[in-house]
């Protein structure tokens, strides 16, 4: 599905001219004398990357900071994503999460200085995902010395990379040439669309003694930077909050009468895809780091290197979202719930005594083919309203939320040691211990109903917003008016978050010279990590409740909606969206106000009552590694073959749900504990959100309580691998490379709890996890050229395959039950466990860069351009699998300037997160129009985003740097089946950076 993006042609324009070579290499003739000249900057950087990956033995890519701030990358996953074969997940335009070679982020490893890093989500959504991502918005680009990116594997490497490794090393103090040096850099943002300046400052300085035997780096960080997103969607509460089908055979409105003149009749319409909702989403956020560095090198002697490095980054992001979603499904099947359930006991709609259900008028049909091939019908534009003359139905929501607290950690302390004991033996060890940390002291909410007689919408372009226009709705402020229509509150939330993720691990390596024959040296290690992961959430009880507890939606008297405290959507909102007329407007109270409303309506109770079980991972997991692995050379060729071993240990306490319930009995708040004979283990403390109103008797009998199930498994794994270099000439390289590889499950497909009870004709089902998920396993095979032609001029080829065994499957039906009541009608019965099971996927691609100098100028360009095709057993798309990704660059750069402008293309993939949970049924199968096919994946459209930097050195020692990222603020758009089906659309604006660095 790849389209022919300008990026892309460049890209390839720039591979493919390389019968330029010759006259742009700067050839100089036999006896010229050579001038000594020092290459800094850009220059040298890119001289010093070349040089690493023409002399490693293994296929690799580098980035090596020679100058900090030469790039325009504000964190470490923006410079990453300039390399072949990597690519990234953003948001709110900032790279966070790395992904290599068509796979998912938690497929690749990121290391820092040789150990793994915790690290933390500041989205709420990401918190509680358990994904073994890590985000790198946590780190600063500047703490970068030197990131390998292994694409092919060896003994020595810590094990978890499938698709690959990245390592990435701080710098040493003993390093820097001057005993002492810094950089001190002050400066601010500016992003266009939230129209906000923010201050950044962030300074480094070096010490180091005469005898350059001991020496010390610390840094500091304070980066901030305001944040807003626009968007338009299809996600909406209740039934099809998406895409979904028309049936005739509910949706009684639509008839051949209500469609006279429209040339369909009703039968046309059934099977018809259109949208759940149309939405407009309004998001805005601060991003405040803060955080340091601290680096300790002792080397007494040539024989002895001791380091020590200390980093910790903290990350506020508090956020607050709005929303405004139409209610399309309600309105067709005639019911009034004002949260969009449309179960049998919702309540139904009420015109003047009669149940109305809404009428398609008007409407616009389109055939699509789905990206599986099937033919499919989309409704593009209707009118979906009730008949003339009908009092204010449902027609939608409004919600509110702020995100106080918001806040991700990452920090880590390692000791390494290296020892050369005699000529032939030098050992080394390496202790760390990490922590991160991602919470949210409260996610807190209002949502209200809106009434009204009906929405009218067209679908544009995938990169448009649609046309909407709201049928007396009455005006975007809460409250009704005397017709009925506008808004009523109808929920309200508060909860909190925190998932903490640490490790300690400690290895020791040898590495013995034998420089015998072609065997040159063997080395040898040992490997051991603890690690665990928790999280859960917290939350307040309310007062009053809103809804009637029958569930059937009915408000109770204590519904007030409130009057004040409002704010409308901004006037420019929805601009850079595109799209004709669209109704842009909305509201949602203000932060300060949704605090009052949140403290005013919740108590406390007891910090045991607030918790709630049922989201919690609890899980334990032990890696033991060993390896062995001989370094090889002979004439113009090297190489390594390894072995190792690695054997994983996980114990995790999954959540389970107490049946039948009346088995045990809730403690009350504050009050001693209760015990329970039946369940020994049950937890009988936590509220789990059970309602503690106020002048009603506690029910110790109501909701769902949990104990938890302890689980042990351990899985062993082999590892071989072999990598070859060989010299084809003095400037051209050739590489193999063979390895198996191991990526662990996520922790929530192994240790969640189980969740979203179902009942129906069928039978009943439960999510769930599955504690017997192997890690995957990938067998690896890599040949690569490259031609290293000229000073800072290379072009390399790399093709490669990947055979994956333990690929994860969710949605699927196992053969475990489960005991668990039906919501029902509040009786036991069995329940199937829907969870995860395993398959096979392959991934094969190539991966082509070139970049040069133009000739004796001060001018040059970077470029590369990937192509990797992945298919998993069951014909599913690969989550997070972009097919192609390239990136080109141009640069200046001399004494007094320099100059870098880089665009960067990923192409489209399934858009779902990093840790695909086993309650989604996104590798389930759905039936349309008699059709069994695959459940319609979320698509990231394919996206361009072009950046610039520039640095002007006013005096040697003091540099104006300018960057601005997002340049053409691109839109990124999703779709379901076809792109027909929009599902989102969304902006962020450009931002711009300014600072002053001052080097002593």
């Amino acid at each position: 599905m790849f389209k022919q993006k300008p990026l892309a042609a460049a890209v390839s324009m720039a591979v493919w001219s390389l019968a330029t070579l010759p006259a742009l290499a700067q050839e100089i003739p036999a006896g010229t004398q050579m001038q000594t000249v020092e290459v800094t900057g850009i220059r040298a950087s890119m001289a010093k990357s070349l040089a690493v990956k023409r002399d490693a033995t293994a296929n690799v890519e580098v980035i090596t900071a020679e100058d900090v701030g030469k790039m325009p990358d504000k964190n470490l996953a923006d410079s990453l994503q300039r390399l072949a074969g990597v690519a990234v997940r953003t948001d709110y335009d900032e790279a966070e999460k790395v992904s290599m070679r068509g796979t998912n982020p938690d497929m690749s490893l990121i290391i820092f200085n040789g150990h793994a890093v915790s690290s933390a989500d500041w989205y709420v959504a990401d918190q509680g995902s358990s994904s073994r991502s890590t985000s790198l918005s946590l780190m600063p680009s500047h703490v970068l010395n030197q990131a390998i990116v292994y694409k092919t594997s060896q003994a020595n490497i810590v094990d978890g990379g499938l698709a690959g490794t990245i390592n990435v090393t701080t710098r040493k103090p003993l390093s820097q040439k001057e005993r002492v040096s810094g950089v001190v850099s002050v400066g601010g943002s500016y992003v266009d669309l939230a129209d906000r300046y923010a201050p950044d400052l962030n300074a480094s300085v070096t010490w180091k003694n005469e005898a350059n035997t001991f020496g010390v780096i610390a840094s500091l960080f304070a980066e901030k930077r305001f944040v807003r997103r626009d968007s338009v969607s299809r996600f909406a509460y209740g039934t099809s909050s998406g895409w979904d089908v028309i049936n005739t055979s509910t949706m009684l409105g639509i008839t051949d009468a209500s469609l006279a003149g429209t040339g369909y009749t009703a039968a046309d319409l059934n099977g018809v895809r259109m949208p759940g909702s149309m939405s407009s989403e309004f998001v805005e956020s601060v991003r405040d780091r803060k955080g340091g560095m601290i680096a300790l090198q002792f080397k007494p002697n040539n024989d002895l290197d001791i380091n020590v490095t200390g980093f910790h980054s903290s990350l506020d992001a508090d956020n607050h979202g709005r929303l405004t979603s139409s209610a399309i499904y309600s309105m067709l099947l005639g019911k009034n719930h004002p949260l969009g359930s449309t179960a049998a006991t919702a309540i139904n709609t009420n015109s003047n005594g009669q149940r109305v259900y809404a009428q398609i008028r008007n409407p616009v049909i389109v055939n699509e083919t789905t990206v599986y091939g099937h033919p499919l019908k989309v409704l593009k534009a209707a009118d979906i309203v009730f008949p003339d003359g009908t009092t204010p139905q449902y027609v939608g929501n409004s919600e509110g939320f702020f995100r106080d607290g918001a806040n991700a950690t990452s920090s880590f302390l390692d000791l390494d040691a290296k020892y050369r004991v005699n000529d032939d033996l030098t050992v080394k060890t390496l202790w760390s211990a990490s922590r991160g940390i991602g919470k949210t002291e409260l996610d807190q909410g209002l949502t209200l109903a809106r009434y009204g007689t009906g929405i009218s919408y067209a679908l544009g372009g995938l990169h448009d917003a649609p046309y909407v226009k709201y049928h007396n709705a009455g005006a975007n402020v809460p409250g009704l008016n005397a017709d009925g229509s506008g808004y009523r509150i109808v929920d309200r939330a508060a909860s909190g978050i925190r998932t903490e993720d640490k490790e300690w691990s400690g290895q020791f390596d040898a590495e013995y010279k034998l420089n015998r024959s072609w065997v040159q040296s063997l080395e040898s290690g040992v490997r051991i990590a603890e690690h665990k992961r928790t999280s859960g959430r917290r939350g307040p009880a309310f007062r009053q409740p809103l809804l009637d507890p029958s569930g059937t939606g009915a408000l109770t008297a204590n519904a007030v909606t409130p009057t004040t405290g409002y704010a409308p959507y901004p006037a420019d909102f929805g601009g850079g969206l595109g799209g004709g007329f669209w109704d842009n407007t909305g509201f949602t109270y203000t932060r300060d106000f949704t605090k009052q409303y949140t403290a005013e309506n919740t108590k406390e109770t007891s910090p045991e009552f607030e918790r709630r079980v049922s989201s919690e991972i609890d899980m334990k997991e032990r890696q033991t590694a060993a390896y062995l692995m001989a370094n090889l050379e002979g004439e113009r060729w090297s190489g390594n073959v390894g072995l190792r071993f690695v054997r994983t240990n996980v114990k995790a306490n999954i959540v389970t749900p107490i049946n039948p319930r009346s088995a045990c009995l809730r403690t009350a708040p504050g009050q001693p504990a209760t015990t329970c004979a039946a369940f020994p283990g049950a937890i009988t403390t936590a509220g789990d959100a059970v309602g503690v109103f106020d002048g009603q008797p506690f029910n110790p009998l109501s909701g769902t309580m949990y104990y938890k199930t302890p689980t042990d498994r351990d899985f062993d794994n082999w590892l071989p691998s072999l990598n070859l270099r060989y010299e084809l000439t003095k400037d051209m390289i050739a590489r193999f490379g063979a390895s198996r590889t191991i990526g662990r499950q996520n922790y929530n497909v192994l240790g969640s709890g189980f969740g979203t009870p179902t009942c129906d004709a069928n039978g009943c089902r439960v999510t769930g996890p599955n504690p017997d998920m192997e890690p995957q396993t990938a067998d690896n095979v890599d040949l690569s050229w490259g031609w290293y032609f000229a000073p800072r001029s290379a072009v390399s080829v790399s093709v490669f395959h990947s055979k994956i065994q333990g690929y994860p499957k969710t949605g699927a039906t196992g053969s475990s039950t489960v005991e668990l009541t039906d919501p029902r009608d509040n009786t036991v019965k069995t329940f199937a466990i829907n969870t995860s099971s395993q398959q096979g996927a392959k991934i094969h691609g190539i991966e082509i860069s070139y970049e040069q100098p133009f000739g004796k100028t001060n001018f040059g360009f970077t470029s590369n351009v990937s192509r990797a095709k992945t298919r998993v057993d069951d014909g599913r798309p690969m989550v997070g699998a972009s097919e192609w990704a390239g990136n080109i660059g141009l640069y200046y750069e001399d004494d007094k300037l320099s100059t870098r402008l880089v665009a960067n293309y990923r192409g489209e993939y399934v858009n779902s997160t990093t840790a695909p949970s086993p309650t989604a049924n996104s590798q389930g199968l759905s039936t349309i129009n008699g059709i069994l096919m695959p459940t319609a994946p979320t698509y990231a459209a394919d996206v361009t985003t072009l950046a610039f930097n520039a640095n002007y050195y006013l005096t040697p020692n003091l540099e104006l740097a300018f960057s601005a990222t997002n340049l053409t603020n691109a839109k990124r758009a999703q779709y379901r089946y076809s792109e027909d089906e929009q599902q989102k659309l969304d902006v962020s604006g450009r931002q711009y950076f300014l600072n002053l660095r001052y080097k002593f």
